[in-house]
């Protein structure tokens, strides 16, 4: 927690913003799941072009959701359990995407840790921005074709072939990993729709791959500073509309600015925490990127 938050915030304040919510928390996990299985059986009623176009779209964002139940699993913020924090993290959300919460989480708390520094392992990420329209256009393009979800296959497919030589931890989670991805083909077979699989595979090599670029751009790219060592400089929180928030920014995702300033908040609290410290004054200064099309101007390098 960013140490200022002690004096800006009373002891009754804190303790809302790091309340942990397990009804929330159940609902925000089945509220996923039940959206995935929509997904499904529009795609199933409504078989055309357009739809399964969509259904690619919000797939992929629905993956991105997964992940985030994944990363608050992780830092033991979705559920007062730790136990049933690490079953939402692995059996309900992380084997589903290949996503393996020890390692993610390993090199998350780096990022906490550095951020602001050039040590942070993500500035790779997004120390190039703002950069010209044509490069990031050849990113997303990457991103939407394939080329970048397909290297993610080929390192899946190539730990399997290399399964006996991963360490034991690896390969449990990659077994588990399979098992669920056999799971939902079975299960999508019983229903009659096997070919449903392949939506949720390309979703995940296309529009996954995209969103979690996007994603990421929009907390750390392109802020004030991404060499200061105050949060209000180097991550963004970013104000979203309806669609931005179920494709791009699921589950107040946004408020990336406030996961900084307290990792321990809930992602369901972030945005009570935001508008506490707004009220405040903590802000004042601070200048809010509205939407991810503002975004995209402060990102990309006007070049005419």
């Amino acid at each position: 927690m960013s140490p200022e938050l002690r004096h800006i915030l009373s002891e009754d304040e804190l303790a809302l913003v790091s309340e942990k919510d397990n009804i929330k928390a159940a609902l925000t996990l089945l509220f996923d799941w039940l959206f995935i299985a929509f997904l499904f059986a529009l795609a199933s009623e409504m078989t055309n072009p357009i739809t399964l176009f969509i259904v690619t779209l919000l797939l992929g964002g629905r993956q991105l959701a997964l992940e985030i139940i994944v990363h608050e699993t992780g830092h033991n913020t979705f559920f007062s359990s730790k136990k049933v924090n690490h079953l939402a993290g692995t059996w309900l959300s992380g084997y589903w995407v290949f996503s393996d919460k020890e390692s993610y989480m390993k090199n998350h708390h780096k990022h906490h840790a550095a951020c602001g520094t050039a040590d942070d392992p993500d500035l790779k990420n997004y120390k190039s921005y703002p950069i010209s329209n044509a490069s990031f256009f050849r990113k997303v393009t990457r991103d939407l074709t394939g080329e970048i979800g397909l290297r993610r296959l080929k390192s899946i497919t190539l730990s399997f072939l290399n399964l006996k030589n991963l360490s034991k931890r690896k390969k449990q989670v990659l077994i588990r990993s399979l098992l669920c991805n056999f799971l939902l083909l079975l299960i999508l077979g019983a229903i009659g729709s096997t070919w449903l699989y392949l939506l949720w595979i390309l979703a995940f090599m296309t529009s996954h791959m995209c969103i979690s670029r996007i994603r990421q751009v929009g907390e750390h790219a392109a802020v004030p500073s991404n060499m200061s060592d105050d949060p209000r400089l180097n991550t963004r929180t970013i104000y979203v509309n309806i669609f931005e928030k179920i494709l791009v920014v699921p589950h107040d995702l946004n408020y990336h600015l406030e996961h900084h300033l307290f990792p321990a908040a809930p992602i369901y609290r972030l945005k009570t925490l935001h508008n506490l410290l707004l009220s405040k004054g903590y802000y004042e200064g601070i200048k809010f990127t509205k939407g991810y099309i503002n975004l995209y101007r402060q990102v990309v390098i006007n070049e005419n």
